[in-house]
This record gives C-alpha cells, structure tokens and sequence, in this order.
C-alpha cells in the first residue's frame, strides 16, 4: 500500500506537494523528520490505536477542547474520594457513514464477547457459516436484531445479522420464554441457540448480555448517606421553590426532625441527574411556562442553591436534555460561560450524560461505581418493551431500567434517541457494571434492586406542565433519594410542605 492510498482509508485527501519528489518521503509528525512509507503508516497506526484506548488515558488531563466546552476532566484522579471512572471525551470531527459503521461494529463485537462468556453460546459461529450446516444440526449465533415479526399463529420471527451475513430466527408460540421474546427491540445483541434447517434457524433459546448473577453487594463499614435527585427545572413558572430551599436547608442541618437532621449530618455525596434548570426553547411555546426567560440567570439561580450547601459535602453534576448543551447523547458538560459561579465552587464535580464515577474507594475497599444517566431513551422503551407497556409504561421505570441493564446498553435502538457516533467506542454501553444505575427526566421516584445493581429513578422539583401531560407524564416531585452505605437501605424524604 503507498501513502496517497493509506492516507485515503484514514479519511484524508492530502496534496501532492507534501511528498518529495525524488524519493516518494514526506515531512510529518515530528519537526525536521524525514519519514518513509513505512514509519509514516507505522506511526499513524500508533497514533489510531492511542486514540481508540477507551479511557485508558497515559495522562491524568482529559480536555474539552472546542468552544463549547472549556471545563475538564479528570480521569481516574480522585477528587474528595472521588473519581470519574467514565465519561465522554469530546471529538471534533465531522461525522459520516463510516463513523456509524465503526460505531456498530464497536458495539457489535463488545457484546459479543460478553455473550461468548455463556456456556450454551461457546460453539457459536458466524451466520455466513450456516450453509455449511445439516439440516437439524444444533448450532448458535450471535447478532444485531434487524428485523422483528410477530406472525397470526403468535410465533415470532426474527431476523439477526452479524458482519457476515443475515438470518431468520424462528420462536415457536409454544416456546416458555416466548414473553422474553416479545421484549426484544430493533439492534439490541442477542445469542440464540437452536437448530439450522433450511433458510431458517429454530430457536431453543434466546440469550442477553446482561448483568453477572455474581455481582457482588457491596457495603461500606460506615454509616455515610449519598442523596440522588434530578429534574430542578429553574426557571420555571411551576417550579418548587421553597420546597427545593427546604431541601437545601436540610443538608445545611436547618430543616427536618431530629431523625432527619441525623441523616444530613452524615450525606457526603449529592448527585443531581440532569435539567438543572427549565432551558429555553426546548419544546413548543415553552416560553409560555418560563418565569425566567434568560438561560444565564437560571443556572446563576441555580447556583446560588448550590453554593450554599456546606463545604463538606461534594455535588456531582450531569445535564440532561433542557440544560445548554446540545441534545446529542452523550452530553457534554457545562461551559464555564453558561454557569461560571458553579465553576467557583471547588465542591462541585461536572461530568457528562452518561458516565460512571467512583465514591470512597481505598487500598480495603473498591468503592462503588455509580452509572449516572438522565434517561432519555425511558420514553421509547415504556411503549416499545412489551412487559413494560403492560405494566404501567412509565410508571414502571424500574422495569425500563431492569431491561437496560440486561441489554447492557443505555439506548440499544437506533432512532430511540439523538446520538452522536464515535469512532471504536459506543459511550452508551454499559461496561462497567455499577452499584448504582441513577437516572431521571421521567419525574418519578422509584428504587429497586437488580442483581446487585441498585437502581434509582429521580423524581423532580416541578409541577406538571401541559407538555409533560401531552407525553405522559405525571410528576413526582419534592422528594430525594437518600442511601445508607453501610446498609444500603433507602429512604425517600418528602419536601412537600
């Protein structure tokens, strides 16, 4: 392969004035360097496969370099017992096919290798492969849901794809995990086993990536408190006011009986899970809800909440999709210019929408993973997860939540949400399985359990405003989620007045 054709896979047209005529070398990389053919495409493979290391940074620094962004990161740098573990490093290019190409196949091959831990899936082979199979030989595949049919007789036919090839997979009605099959959405992962006859594959089995039965429970040996809660929506005509300042004066040990004071006194960590504030132009006439129709001020209102909290607690802060970043997930974090009296408060932490961050980890001591993510896609799989719709569509987020653990992604579906693809990385999936999976945007107050996962809905700081009640939603608002880590027992302490 010559320069021009290498430079040509990477995405790069260059101009023949950068090669020396006499000998095809080109000056690059390093000052003053002559490089051949060879060290050129040695070096730039380097360079890819550096680019590519997910979140194994060789420096402590990661930067959101471009206009939007001027905060930083730090990666696996604990901060006041904390570090982020996960988080989206922001990539500026412009996005093509090739990119969503890469952005699958990443995707593809990650859950893959978890499903290829499962016994009943070791021999499975690609689809390409099936030809050579007898009729009625067992086999067992892996691949993409391209295509979903539920025929007359209640059977159900799905049509897999893998980077070699396609195939029908038929589940018999008669089947016992048949309802298992009729949760399954468009481009989820799944592992199927069976037997090849013809053109199709009948299926015995149907397998997920899902959460290890051996995730361990973890707790810790002191009784400290982290509080979860999300949706503030600042600026809003409805927006809970007092209610949130009572919240605020709780931390600061200045509201509640001696029990909850008691449990104040010993919360070390907030998270707040997206739309801090209301936003601007975020739905259709929403100009008619906003009390403050300035984006700045909202997030210096919002502030002010937050810089009064007392110093020994750490506030961790994600967006969502009424925050001033843009809507593509995964989002960003605040720009200094948007909200600069947050970047003053050395006790405020921003990272992005998704990402995971570790608490009180010690040489003893893990410490517990915690997955942050505001939830947009919740809507899409309340009505697209057949278990779900039947039982209470947003109402039963814990079950929206259950569903994407066991898929191991945050958004399987393309269409389900507005994305951003990124070259060998998918920053939806969920890889790390975390102690606590913590979202919001849906307005409700849930906790479960999932194994071992412990999982957490936000409710909100805002009454029901008429878009909300167009999509569905029904608020649950003045309540947080306290956790004991010693216990891990939850309490939902309401602020309603």
């Amino acid at each position: 392969m010559n320069i021009a054709e290498f430079f040509l896979q990477k995405g790069f047209l260059i101009s023949p004035d950068l090669f020396n005529e006499k000998d095809n070398e080109i000056l690059f990389f390093d000052e003053n360097e002559i490089c051949t053919n060879e060290l050129i495409i040695d070096k730039l493979n380097h360079v890819e496969e550096k680019e590519n290391t997910n979140y194994k940074a060789e420096k402590e620094d990661t930067s959101f370099n471009n206009k939007e962004n001027t905060s930083e990161l730090k990666l696996d740098k604990k901060i006041n017992g904390l570090k982020i573990v996960r988080c989206y490093r922001n990539e500026l290019k412009k996005r093509d096919v090739t990119d969503f190409v890469s952005h699958f196949r990443y995707r593809f091959n990650f859950l893959k290798n978890i499903l290829l831990n499962r016994e009943e899936l070791q021999n499975t082979i690609s689809i390409n492969k099936l030809l050579d199979k007898k009729n009625k030989e067992n086999t067992s595949i892996i691949g993409f849901v391209r295509d979903k049919r539920i025929n007359k007789t209640g059977s159900i036919i799905l049509t897999l794809e893998d980077l070699t090839g396609e195939v029908s997979v038929l589940f018999n009605k008669n089947l016992d995990f048949l309802d298992s099959v009729k949760d399954v959405v468009l481009d989820e992962v799944v592992g199927v086993s069976g037997f090849a006859d013809g053109n199709f594959v009948y299926a015995s089995k149907i397998f997920f990536p899902d959460v290890p039965l051996t995730n361990e429970f973890k707790k810790y040996d002191k009784e400290e408190y982290i509080v979860f809660t999300s949706d503030v929506h600042v600026g809003n005509k409805i927006f809970f006011e007092k209610n949130f300042s009572n919240f605020i004066k709780w931390l600061n040990l200045d509201y509640g009986n001696e029990n909850q004071r008691k449990i104040a006194e010993k919360v070390k960590y907030v998270f707040f899970v997206g739309d801090l504030v209301d936003g601007i132009g975020v739905y259709p006439d929403q100009e008619d809800d906003l009390a403050i129709k300035d984006i700045h001020e909202q997030y210096e209102i919002f502030a002010n909440y937050i810089n009064s909290i007392r110093k020994d607690i750490i506030v961790v802060l994600i967006c969502g999709n009424h925050d001033a970043v843009r809507l593509s997930e995964p989002q960003p974090v605040l720009d200094k210019k948007i909200a600069p009296l947050l970047y003053k408060n050395e006790n405020v932490i921003f990272t992005t929408n998704p990402s995971i961050v570790n608490i009180l980890s010690d040489e003893n001591f893990s410490g517990f993973n915690i997955l942050m993510y505001h939830g947009f896609s919740f809507p899409y799989y309340s009505e697209e997860v057949d278990s779900v719709r039947r039982n209470g569509r947003l109402d039963g987020v814990d079950l929206i939540m259950k569903f994407l653990l066991q898929r191991r992604h945050m958004a399987p579906t393309h269409g389900c949400n507005t994305y951003v693809p990124t070259a060998n990385e998918d920053h939806l999936i969920i890889d790390i399985v975390p102690d606590f999976f913590v979202s919001g945007h849906i307005h409700k107050t849930n906790a479960s359990n999932y194994r071992g996962v412990t999982m957490l809905n936000c409710g909100c700081w805002i009454g029901q405003t008429e878009d909300q009640e167009k999509r569905g939603i029904i608020p649950d608002p003045n309540r947080i989620i306290a956790v004991n880590l010693q216990t891990r027992d939850i309490k939902i302490l309401n602020f309603e007045e």
